[in-house]
């Protein structure tokens, strides 16, 4: 069918706008990865944009090795990874239940739950209950309070809800029970939907940062999140790193390290988001509507 001169003015305002839009996003970011791989001298004279002059590692090098970065970049995997699985795992466990018309009183269930994205207690209850829990000072602090998200645990339900029921009937027809159930056909049918949950949750979980503030007063179990924070709000870490190396900092400024910090903190994402970008869309398509 020939496309008319307005949905080529439409198209073409469409595209212009998602331009603008992804070149706002992918611009400071190359001006981040220029500054943390140029020298002293081009990143004082003002000289760096989109790309690296007189190109280095040495922001890097100075970074890894003065500053808690390696330390804070472990912790943060630590978090991660552990908070990924296990909200994961409740949140498949909720799921799968409520999505069986059989479960008993589901739709009460599921109200009380759908009720806590709409009101909870606040900061102030939630660390009472996690301080009378032992947590403070603990990465339970930071996993217990988002180990199910609620629209992460919905979205997941009714993923299971458009599995076809005859599925279910064969399965049982065999003998399987309940959790043979779920790991043999429900999760294998699954993969598009946990996919992206999990890639929500890990980012959720790399990204922590007011939880870690506020539960976590152990500097050495600060997350990457936290201690880059400090390099780029104040000079506390680069004081530290300066007295530890002075022969060394010469060569760096301080704007140099702190987008070293930064890339620091994002690669990891943009390297695991390739892979599950298949499973991105078709995940969250299927498992928001019902039907």
């Amino acid at each position: 069918m020939k496309t008319t001169v307005s949905e080529k003015m439409f198209y073409g305002f469409n595209y212009a706008i998602l331009t603008i839009a992804a070149l706002s996003c992918l611009l400071p970011l190359l001006h981040i990865i220029a500054l943390s791989l140029s020298d002293s001298h081009s990143i004082m004279s003002g000289f760096v944009s989109l790309w690296p002059m007189n190109p280095t590692v040495e922001s890097y090098t100075l970074m890894l090795e003065g500053t808690r970065v390696v330390e804070g970049f472990k912790n943060s995997v630590t978090i991660t990874i552990v908070g990924s699985f296990l909200s994961m795992s409740f949140t498949i466990m909720a799921a799968y239940p409520l999505s069986r018309v059989y479960c008993y009183a589901r739709s009460q269930l599921t109200f009380f739950i759908v009720f806590t994205m709409l009101f909870n207690g606040g900061i102030i209850p939630m660390f009472l209950v996690l301080k009378a829990l032992g947590l403070i000072n603990s990465y339970g602090a930071i996993w217990l309070p988002g180990l199910i998200s609620t629209f992460n645990m919905l979205v997941m339900r009714t993923f299971f809800q458009n599995i076809p029921d005859e599925l279910d009937d064969a399965a049982r027809i065999d003998g399987c029970g309940e959790w043979r159930l779920l790991l043999s056909i429900y999760l294998p049918l699954s993969k598009p939907v946990l996919a992206t949950l999990t890639l929500f949750y890990a980012v959720g979980f790399w990204n922590a940062f007011m939880n870690v503030l506020i539960f976590i007063n152990d500097t050495k179990l600060q997350n990457l999140t936290v201690i880059v924070q400090q390099m780029v709000q104040n000079q506390s870490l680069l004081q530290e790193m300066i007295s530890l190396q002075p022969e060394d900092i010469a060569s760096v400024t301080p704007e140099g390290i702190k987008a070293a910090g930064i890339m620091v903190m994002i690669v990891p994402m943009l390297i695991v988001y390739p892979f599950l970008q298949k499973y991105f869309v078709k995940g969250v398509l299927i498992g928001s509507v019902k039907g």
